[in-house]
């Protein structure tokens, strides 16, 4: 592994990390199942990775032969071709030519869908579990979204509808704090699949999810700025 790239077995091993620190300190909570489901997605990305890092010589091989025969089937054609010139006319030259230029473009248009029909099919197992991430980007966002530090400084003014918030001050900043590496995690497994297969596509859509994650991930640090300020916590492990 090149110290420059980015490790799958790392990033596996840090969202272990948080999902044994999530179940420490909230057992029963579904901040813990979401990570449980995400740790699940990152291990099958994982699997997918080195799939789609490895060249599938099956589809090279059955290309090289689909290739060969059509360019044997070209070959063959044009033998019977008749190139007198002397018997041939301005019409049948231009006809000729025509017909030639036809069948080696769709010779052509053949080989590169054939050549990239391995990168597409890869691309497309990609792009599948690239939208699993985004949703677990979202549902992260979810579980975050009625934590609201600044009901901690306020008398309880709940409706029988708001939100039940027994979180205390420190429970919170944590939670909050595990709801930020989740969102940053996700986008470093996004970031493995952009690694191995750098193709136009996957890097548009893994752009997408690092700055959704960051979008979210500012959010979540304005609630743990408010906190800290108001009241001057500091983080613990």
């Amino acid at each position: 592994m090149n110290e420059t790239e980015l490790s799958s077995d790392k990033v596996l091993e840090t969202i272990e990390q948080l999902e044994k620190r999530i179940g420490d300190r909230f057992p029963s909570s579904g901040l813990l199942k979401l990570c449980i489901d995400f740790l699940d997605v990152a291990r099958k990305s994982s699997s997918n990775i080195v799939w789609i890092s490895k060249p599938n010589w099956t589809m090279r091989i059955v290309a090289a032969l689909i290739i060969l025969i059509g360019l044997g089937g070209l070959v063959y054609s044009i033998r019977y071709i008749d190139l007198q010139l002397e018997n041939t006319t301005l019409e049948n030259v231009v006809s000729l030519s025509e017909a030639v230029f036809n069948d080696l473009l769709l010779v052509g248009a053949a080989i590169f869908f054939i050549v990239s029909f391995e990168s597409k099919h890869k691309r497309k197992r990609a792009l599948k579990a690239l939208h699993q991430l985004r949703v677990v980007a979202h549902v992260i966002d979810m579980h975050q979204l009625t934590k609201d530090p600044s009901t901690l400084s306020t008398t309880n003014q709940s409706t029988k509808n708001s939100p039940k918030r027994r979180l205390t001050r420190y429970e919170l900043a944590r939670y909050l704090d595990y709801c930020s590496e989740m969102t940053a995690l996700v986008s470093k497994v996004a970031v493995l699949y952009a690694q191995s297969l750098p193709d136009d596509v996957i890097v548009k859509t893994v752009n997408e999810i690092e700055t959704l994650c960051t979008g979210l991930s500012q959010k979540i640090w304005q609630k743990l700025v408010f906190l800290k300020n108001s009241n001057g916590l500091t983080k613990a492990g």
